[in-house]
């Protein structure tokens, strides 16, 4: 069983038992729709290419994982995430295609599986730029599609008139791959966001059932919650990283935290 089948096979069940409960929360998705795409894209990746001209598209392996993308691209917290996707799709394309120039052009003449390789390359790079979930999973999915596509028409300016595939392999393809490296890579080391923390105060000793959730890169406590009661506490100010006015300008709409906050109130009141 190849590397991509056997994710897909682990996020089914991690979805199936709740696991990755956080994960689909920060994208936006239900148990449900997240199992179904995990099956729109194995059985997507079986089904006859769309063919358009020189350019042979995967419903598995491509259609599937762009429409996801959409989906979360509009579904992104702010306008300044949306850009910040944007650009790491870019750099991940760049990345990939300047890696793919340190390999020979024929897959059989690689020591390894080249799926394996952009897969996973471009995973980490869609993780390191993305910052978010979202914003990671869209630019390793966009980044190799880019990537793809850049070769393609490289090619055909050379007179080279060869079809450009588009996830061709399915649910074994890089573009998959390198979608689901980025956001387990973020659910494994946490996402990055810039906040507007000032204050001189800050936690030394956490108490008995409390952990920590967040950190700023020189260790600082930013963010903690209980192991078993619904208590959460951040150490910046989320009521002034607004949509409509962000502080930072390059920081996330936090404002999610009130409307979790109602929500739980509303919970426990019933």
């Amino acid at each position: 069983m190849s590397l991509g089948m056997i994710l897909l096979v682990v996020l089914a069940l991690l979805i199936l038992f709740g696991v990755l409960q956080r994960v689909l929360d920060r994208m936006a998705l239900t148990d449900r729709q997240a199992l179904l795409l995990v099956a729109l894209i194995f059985v997507g990746g079986w089904l006859p290419d769309i063919r358009l001209g020189m350019v042979s598209i995967n419903i598995g392996g491509a259609l599937v994982p762009l429409g996801v993308c959409v989906y979360l691209f509009f579904h992104a917290g702010t306008g300044r995430e949306r850009i910040r996707c944007l650009v790491a799709s870019v750099l991940t394309a760049a990345v990939i295609d300047v890696i793919s120039l340190l390999f020979p052009a024929d897959p059989v003449a690689m020591p390894f599986d080249p799926m394996v390789l952009y897969g996973l390359c471009g995973g980490v790079i869609a993780w390191l730029t993305g910052r978010s979930r979202r914003s990671a999973f869209i630019a390793g999915v966009l980044g190799m599609i880019l990537a793809d596509t850049a070769i393609g028409v490289v090619n055909w300016t050379r007179g080279v008139q060869q079809v450009l595939y588009l996830g061709g392999a399915g649910a074994l393809d890089a573009v998959v791959l390198s979608g689901v490296t980025a956001v387990m890579l973020c659910e494994l080391f946490g996402e990055t966001f810039i906040t507007n923390s000032r204050h001189n105060n800050r936690i030394d000793q956490l108490a008995d059932g409390l952990k920590v959730t967040a950190r700023s890169h020189d260790g600082v406590i930013e963010a903690i919650e209980h192991e078993s009661e619904p208590i959460y506490a951040v150490q910046w100010h989320p009521e002034r990283m607004r949509g409509d006015l962000p502080d930072p300008f390059d920081g996330p709409d936090t404002t999610i935290l009130f409307q979790k906050f109602s929500e739980i109130c509303l919970a426990h009141k019933k």
